[in-house]
């Protein structure tokens, strides 16, 4: 897997991210946001070396239910889930190593 460059405009269900095995980071917000274009080199900087974790990169707003499940304010946020449960947030993010330090906690070498 890699990064995802496009905002999604449709989203899986609560449901769906809930059973969602292994990592996975969800990325909220939308093209048009200043933060969240000038996150975009973070967070693919961060990206390059956790190829194997699933990035959903969603379109959130106002009546958006998977944004609001999260209870999402701000964007971008970058959800990091292990297992479909949070373990991790990174709201605004200003440097790759909080995105790093989040990745630490989901992204789990396979032994032998």
């Amino acid at each position: 897997m890699a990064m995802t460059t496009e905002f999604a405009l449709t989203a899986p269900s609560r449901d769906e991210i809930d059973a969602l095995a292994g990592p996975t980071v969800i990325e909220f917000g939308t093209a048009w946001c200043g933060y969240c274009r000038a996150a975009q080199p973070l967070i693919a900087e961060a990206f390059q070396d956790h190829a194997g974790v699933r990035h959903l990169k969603i379109e959130d707003g106002s009546g958006r239910p998977l944004g609001r499940s999260f209870r999402v304010k701000l964007w971008p946020t970058l959800i990091f889930l292990d297992n479909g449960l949070e373990v991790a947030r990174v709201v605004r993010p200003k440097s790759t190593s909080e995105i790093r330090d989040a990745f630490a906690l989901i992204d789990h070498p396979v032994s032998p």
